[in-house]
């Protein structure tokens, strides 16, 4: 691990909500990853918190407030969300405890970024957080919280430059959308396009005002492996690195750009995904990994423990220890999955290199990196420092075996 702090944020209540049946998205998924990074006591390496529950507040300093009145009033009465919107939103049910279920993940993802801003770590975990696809008025894509929105906002008090990153097989729509026009944040989507939701992030997009060229959206087709996208993404993220000269990394982890996920197409191994954890965590930069997407739920446990580990510079063997949820991972029992021979690479070198080079010349037309006037820092909403709060919740053996 070096010298670098891994924070890592968890509630134990993560694994108790349920979006209904047939519904892919699973949150006991995270109790799963939680399971096997206690198995394999990647916890000894870290300081383990338990997050603060978000307020309608700390929500309202992006989402508007009569989407988070909404939310309340949906969770009580029981009213159907997509009916609050001209456009269905069926894939966002209302279910019991929806608006606690939001307040922890955006909790989780607030204080990762207040951890960063005190320096009371150099690496933050919340792999219950990536809800990437939540609007300012509109829940969309199983996201009702834009926690990563609301981290970024945070991050933005201490922090001139934000860079973030998204490695969901689907776009980052709602975070682009956030900070579209502004150069104080660069966003990078590389995700599936073409006739797969959100069906938003084209290669033209790229920003506007201010924000011109500081929107970066590469557009990848089905059976995306290891090989390419290693060979796309290391280039680009060199240069937008280089170039744009960030503060601190925030990277989504959606982990639905793996092989046999149920929704994405993609046909990532752990170790291809684990890779571009790796080339980012290299920079040195302080850095937030959440998580995101992600609905065989086996294969979430298994890459997001694996990331844990690679950010932890710990080697963890294949076999996977014994846990709560074993049967799941049955019938290998192993941590690494294999890829799916029967999925075609739709991505060609040609159409790779030319999404590469398209990609590069709008990077380098970036002017510089911002310029931004120091000014007095927004109070925090807590009047203790983030060591005083956490310390409160930090209790190890809630945690632990």
């Amino acid at each position: 691990m070096g010298d670098r702090r891994v924070a890592y944020f968890y509630d134990e209540n993560i694994g108790n909500f349920y979006y209904g049946q047939g519904h892919p998205m699973k949150p006991h998924r995270v109790r799963m990853t939680h399971q096997l990074i206690l198995g394999y006591k990647l916890y000894r390496q870290m300081d383990v918190y338990r997050p603060h529950y978000a307020t309608p507040e700390e929500m309202m300093q992006f989402h508007s407030p009569e989407h988070i009145k909404f939310l309340q009033r949906a969770e009580l009465s029981g009213e159907k969300l997509f009916m609050h919107h001209e456009r269905a939103r069926e894939d966002c049910p209302v279910f019991e405890n929806m608006f606690e279920f939001s307040q922890i993940c955006a909790g989780a993802s607030i204080d990762c970024a207040m951890a960063l801003n005190q320096g009371e770590a150099d690496i933050c975990i919340n792999w219950s957080g990536g809800f990437h696809h939540a609007k300012k008025g509109e829940a969309s894509g199983f996201c009702y919280i834009n926690d990563i929105v609301l981290a970024i906002l945070e991050l933005l008090k201490y922090h001139e430059r934000v860079l973030y990153i998204d490695i969901d097989a689907h776009h980052g729509d709602g975070v682009e959308e956030a900070f579209y026009t502004t150069n104080r944040v660069m966003t990078v989507s590389f995700h599936k396009f073409g006739n797969f939701f959100p069906g938003t992030g084209d290669i033209k997009d790229c920003g506007a005002s201010e924000g011109k060229y500081h929107c970066l959206n590469i557009p990848l087709k089905s059976g995306m492996t290891d090989e390419c996208y290693e060979r796309i993404f290391q280039p680009i993220m060199r240069e937008v690195v280089y170039f744009y000269q960030p503060n601190v990394i925030v990277m989504q982890c959606g982990s639905d750009s793996l092989a046999h996920d149920k929704l994405g197409k993609f046909n990532l191994t752990l170790r291809g995904h684990g890779n571009c954890v790796k080339f980012m965590k290299g920079f040195g930069l302080p850095m937030m990994v959440v998580g995101g997407g992600g609905y065989t739920v086996a294969n979430v446990a298994r890459c997001w423990t694996y990331e844990t580990s690679v950010l932890l510079e710990k080697e963890v063997p294949n076999e996977l220890p014994f846990n709560d949820y074993y049967q799941y991972f049955g019938p290998s029992y192993n941590l690494h999955i294999d890829p799916d021979k029967t999925l075609e690479n739709r991505n060609t070198r040609d159409y790779l290199e030319t999404a590469m080079i398209r990609c590069l010349e709008n990077i380098r037309r970036l002017e510089g990196a911002p310029s931004v006037q120091r000014q007095d820092v927004p109070p925090d909403f807590f009047p203790n420092d983030f060591t005083d709060r956490m310390e409160k919740r930090h209790n190890p053996t809630e945690f632990y075996e």
